[in-house]
């Protein structure tokens, strides 16, 4: 997650880490806008939109990681690295696309 938020600074840098987001960064964005359309991407601080971006990744093409399991991690994540509402907009966020993904929980 800190190499995908450094990333918003410095998109010069290439890591094997973040590159499979970073390849899917436009879908999963668009993603995030149609789970949050009250929120613009430049509106959402640096380290949600990292993590959502990350847990977006997991839920949607890695899928190695059960759908709970990515969302309780990108909470734990927002609590300990974000602000005082993160956790629970990460969580709102990331419980809209499983809906309108129609991910399996």
């Amino acid at each position: 997650m800190q190499k995908l938020f450094s990333w918003d600074f410095n998109p010069k840098q290439k890591d094997q880490e973040i590159l499979k987001v970073i390849t899917h960064l436009k879908s999963i964005d668009r993603k995030i806008v149609k789970a949050a359309p009250e929120w613009p991407l430049k509106q959402i601080n640096n380290i949600d939109l990292a993590i959502l971006r990350l847990s977006l990744y997991e839920l949607l093409l890695n899928k190695d990681t059960p759908p709970k399991v990515v969302a309780d991690e990108a909470v734990e994540l927002a609590k300990e690295f974000g602000g005082e509402s993160s956790p629970a907009f990460i969580n709102g966020v990331l419980g809209k696309v499983i809906e309108i993904e129609k991910i399996k929980t």
